[in-house]
């Protein structure tokens, strides 16, 4: 019988160390929106946006929708922190980003 209490005392333990809550302030990176890349070329790799992450520029071509950043109406550079990764297009991959949480500094 004291096993069972143990073992009930164990989950519980574990249970606050391993379903903690994400804290929805903590952000990946930090970068600066530069401005808007004006070149007009046949591939998906250019026409998005600029950003300035860890001093390295890399490009996206847009937000998601539930950011608070609004590149139409903002003025630039625009210091923000985001989640991102490099883009599975294959012939951008090196710099086009995909941005899956951004808000402003």
């Amino acid at each position: 019988m004291y096993y069972k209490y143990i073992l009930v005392f164990c989950v519980i333990i574990f249970g606050f160390i391993y379903c903690q809550k994400e804290n929805s302030n903590n952000y990946n990176s930090a970068g600066i929106i530069t401005g808007q890349d004006m070149r007009m070329c046949p591939t998906p790799c250019c026409g998005g946006w600029y950003i300035r992450i860890d001093s390295v520029t890399y490009e996206f071509g847009s937000l998601p929708a539930n950011s608070n950043v609004n590149l139409a109406k903002d003025t630039f550079p625009l210091a923000v922190k985001l989640d991102w990764e490099l883009s599975k297009t294959e012939s951008c991959s090196d710099k086009w980003i995909t941005i899956s949480r951004i808000a402003r500094q």
